[in-house]
């Protein structure tokens, strides 16, 4: 079935597939054509490969999962197929692991088929299919020489049809909004060119079950030719699109009443000779043992495949009649000879239709490992946000064409991501190095130095209050009632209540292979510290992100820029630092001002109730480039500039610390340009004095 994307009222006829821009008439056949393009859609190639992209994998499970629960009303799990249950078994919907932008949408149109079958379908009759076919429709296979297995093979085939174009007639008319993706299923399974060349071709025109199964499948192609066979006509009026199409076929049960119909007709029109010599000694209708099968009487014309194309697209067949009108020659004298090569696409074709059908579509599995890694990864709510849009691309020859790059967000920091390995800066090889090598505990520290400075900080919490008496105006004071007799009008008082606004503090800090030692180390403890004040105070909360760039197995070779919520103090507790702030590393480049425009949106903008800061800790300039953005210079000093100049416009105080190993002196060409990107907040700190990093904002907040 085809859906016209102009038509809200429902399923459309078309002589053939949409013309694709891209794929030429010569390519028709070609084995590297969009029909093979459905191998690796369906997953023939069984494994995920080197480099697939867990993040955006978990990003298309996100997005699949939310358009099946909006189509079908019900929380109806999608689970990526990692064992040999490809079809949905009535409970849940499974999607295939191979999947990108250009394959998004077809894996759309098969979840949202899938789950609209979870929705609408009476599995129970499925299930006991055997049972319920009528004992009459057996006796007459069995006059006819088809057996039990056969017969419920077609009659399940048929009913499957008639129950798919059921239950997407339904979606599709409560839901229109999401009828493109049934578009890109149906072109990519139904509406192949291969499809419209059998049926206007000499194939699969004698009176046997697969003849029959090919048209009935393709009976919404307008180039179905009715009278191929004896008694399609009848098929098609049995089956009858159109009520369907209106929606009068209101269940599962009447859908296997019309596929039982069907099959007695079939029954009825086969040729029992046919079938009994199919049985016997194997007798061919020509001395070669050649079968004349689909070539009719009047013989048949063999064309090339642009010729074939040619009339295709003249319109000289098919689309120039009405439906019910094309109707073709019974003995097929009017058809087209497929070659042999033709024939083997074609027969491919339709294979991939009746596992379509029977919801057996090979889906790429993931192994044991990748589920749990996207599992680890859906948890960590990461995704992908699109920035520096504004950043040209590198170009050698000289111009400026871009249109940004990707930044990771792992947006809660999990000991399942960890355990993933997935990220450099966050796994459990720093988790090991950490107790394994006796390096610098920036955690025992840090907690050590924050409960000396959250001592401090807990005046935050704290609220005074200033009585003022003998005021003219006010609440009476009764302690000065008694004055009134004596003529003092003034008995009044105010009462002020001191007490600090509540602050938010994001600490951001670079985690850039640069980084690595002691200013590592030392911009940590630092971290550390004010989230363990922060905590002791009450009314500040505390956010620590870092950021670098990630190397993971879907970026071909090419980092992206990352950003990491390690702490959030508004939901997790002070022992998440403990345990797992030691897997906290540095690798990769300093993509700054890219990481903070992925992030902005989530920070608190300050008021006249509320503090807030941004504090950031970096060693250098910003740089990273990649195949979409080279983000180096005076380009990256200018958009990290134009980010902080963003988040001061929403009442947010950016403090930067430029950190290094050594004294810095003004004319050193660092300094100048981290002044340049971060003005009069910029500040220069050697590692080792990280501690009045930590002093200077504790002192800050406590200022009213």
């Amino acid at each position: 079935m085809s859906f016209n994307s102009n038509d809200f009222k429902g399923f459309t006829f078309r002589s053939g597939p949409v013309k694709n821009q891209i794929k030429q008439n010569s390519t028709f056949w070609d084995t590297n054509s969009n029909d093979v393009d459905v191998d690796e859609f369906l997953g023939l190639d069984t494994e995920v490969k080197k480099g697939k992209d867990l993040v955006a994998l978990a990003g298309y499970k996100r997005a699949i999962s939310n358009f099946v629960n909006i189509v079908t009303e019900d929380n109806i799990p999608v689970v990526f197929n990692s064992n040999d249950s490809s079809y949905t078994d009535g409970k849940k919907v499974v999607i295939g692991a191979n999947l990108d932008d250009k394959k998004f949408d077809v894996a759309v149109g098969l979840a949202l088929h899938e789950g609209s079958h979870i929705k609408l379908s009476d599995f129970a009759l499925l299930r006991n299919l055997e049972n319920s076919i009528p004992q009459e429709i057996y006796v007459l296979g069995e006059k006819m020489g088809v057996d039990k297995y056969t017969i419920l093979s077609t009659v399940k085939s048929i009913l499957n049809y008639v129950e798919d174009r059921r239950i997407d007639s339904f979606i599709f008319k409560t839901s229109p909004g999401y009828k493109s993706y049934y578009h890109s299923m149906y072109e990519k399974y139904f509406y192949s060119k291969n499809v419209d060349k059998g049926l206007l071709s000499s194939e699969f025109r004698t009176e046997e079950i697969d003849s029959y199964m090919f048209r009935i499948i393709n009976l919404h192609n307008s180039n179905r030719q009715l009278t191929a066979l004896k008694g399609l006509k009848e098929i098609y009026e049995t089956i009858d699109l159109g009520r369907i199409q209106r929606g009068l076929m209101v269940d599962t049960n009447e859908a296997f009443n019309v596929a039982c119909d069907v099959m007695s007709v079939i029954l009825l029109n086969i040729d029992p000779i046919k079938v009994k010599d199919d049985s016997q000694d194997g007798d061919s209708d020509d001395e070669n043992g050649d079968s004349q099968e689909g070539n009719g009487s009047g013989g048949s014309n063999t064309l090339t495949d642009e010729e074939l194309q040619d009339m295709i697209d003249s319109d000289s067949i098919g689309s120039s009649t009405t439906p019910d009108e094309n109707l073709g020659n019974d003995d097929g004298s009017d058809s087209i000879e497929l070659s042999p090569r033709q024939k083997q696409m074609l027969e491919k074709h339709f294979e991939k239709q009746e596992k379509f059908l029977d919801g057996d579509v090979q889906k790429t599995k993931l192994n044991k490992k990748e589920s749990r890694d996207i599992q680890s990864i859906e948890e960590s709510g990461a995704t992908y946000e699109n920035v520096g849009s504004d950043i040209p691309k590198y170009d050698w020859s000289g111009s400026a064409v871009g249109k940004g790059t990707k930044c990771l967000v792992v947006r809660k920091l999990t000991q399942a991501v960890i355990d993933s390995d997935q990220f450099g800066c966050a796994s459990s090889y720093n988790q090991g190095s950490y107790s394994r090598y006796g390096k610098y505990n920036f955690v025992e520290e840090g907690l050590r130095l924050g409960s000396m400075l959250g001592r401090k900080l807990q005046v935050r919490g704290e609220e005074s209050q200033l009585k003022f008496s003998r005021q003219d105006s006010g609440k009476i004071d009764k302690r000065l009632i008694a004055e009134l007799g004596f003529g003092n009008s003034n008995v009044f008082s105010h009462t002020l209540t001191e007490r600090y606004n509540k602050a938010y503090l994001h600490i951001s800090v670079d985690a850039s292979g640069s980084m690595s030692g002691t200013k590592w180390n030392k911009a940590m403890t630092s971290a550390v510290a004010m989230i363990k004040a922060c905590d002791m105070a009450g009314n500040i909360d505390v956010v620590v992100t870092t950021r670098t760039t990630n190397y993971g197995r879907g970026n071909s070779g090419q980092g992206v820029p990352m950003i990491v919520v390690c702490y959030d103090s508004r939901v997790d507790k002070l022992i998440k630092v403990k345990n797992l702030f030691p897997a906290l590393g540095v690798s990769g480049t300093t993509p700054e001002g890219l990481c903070f425009e992925a992030i902005e949106k989530d920070l608190i903008p300050g008021n006249s109730n509320q503090d807030s800061y941004f504090i950031n800790f970096s060693d250098g300039q910003p740089w990273y480039s990649n195949d979409e953005i080279n983000y180096s210079g005076d380009r990256a000093e200018k958009h990290t500039k134009k980010m902080c100049d963003s988040m001061r416009a929403k009442g947010i105080s950016v403090l930067s610390y430029f950190i290094s190993n050594y004294d810095l002196c003004d004319d050193d060409y660092d300094v100048k340009a981290f002044k340049r990107m971060y003005g009069k907040d910029a500040e220069f700190v050697n590692a080792t004095n990280m501690m009045a990093v930590a002093k200077s904002m504790n002192k800050k907040f406590l200022d009213k």
